[in-house]
This record gives structure tokens, sequence and C-alpha cells, in this order.
């Protein structure tokens, strides 16, 4: 089992930047590829990005591509998602998850976080 909790959130205007933390524990979290969804209200949750186990490979969803940067630190086990230039359409919950492999796709994700609320003003 792995538990993921994220932090950061936050109320911003827009062109402002804002990083949020995943932090995992649990057995072998390290080993976990991991990513980032969000989800607007009354829309579904979308891919955002995500980082291979090894942080050596990471991928963007083109809406955030240039804007938003996916990292993960030395031990594994935080995740960060750097995001600049934010726009009012960035408002939405944000989740963190753990997988297998890396994947545009959330059920390929095994393990979620309870969101953290992103609000870009304009």
């Amino acid at each position: 089992q792995v538990q993921l909790v994220e932090s950061g959130g936050g109320l911003v205007q827009a062109g402002s930047s804002l990083r949020l933390s995943c932090a995992a524990s649990g057995r072998t979290s390290s080993s976990y590829a991991m990513g980032w969804f969000r989800q607007a209200p009354g829309k579904e949750r979308e891919f955002v990005a995500a980082i291979s186990w090894s942080g050596g490979y990471t991928y963007y969803a083109d809406s955030v591509k240039g804007r938003f940067t996916i990292s993960r630190d030395s031990a594994k086990t935080t995740v960060y998602l750097q995001m600049n230039s934010l726009k009012p359409e960035d408002t939405a919950v944000y989740y963190c998850a753990a997988g297998i492999n890396p994947s545009y796709y959330s059920g390929s994700y095994d393990y979620w976080g309870q969101g953290t609320q992103v609000t870009v003003a304009s």
C-alpha cells in the first residue's frame, strides 16, 4: 500500500507560480512512476504530467508544456509540480497518483492522493 499526500495548492493571480508537492510513503513507494492529474468543476479528470520512477523520463499535456515541470527528489519519495505562468483555466483540484509505469491514462495508476485545490484569479 502506498499513501500519497499533496500540498502546495492555493489562490494566486494569473501569471504567478506555485509548486505542488506529493509525498509518498509505504511499501516500495520509491519504485513507482508518478503522475499529476487535475479536475475542474463539471469536467473530467485530465492528465497533466508524469515522471518515470527513475526521474529520467517526463511527459506533459500539451496545455501545460513549457509552463509546468514535474520532478522528483533523489530519494524518489516526493514528486513536485512546478507551475509557472498560471492561467485561470489551470484552476482545478490537482491529484498525484502512483503506478507501475508513467501514463496519460488515469486508469493506469494504482494509488491516488486526496487532491489539493489550485485557484488562479484573472
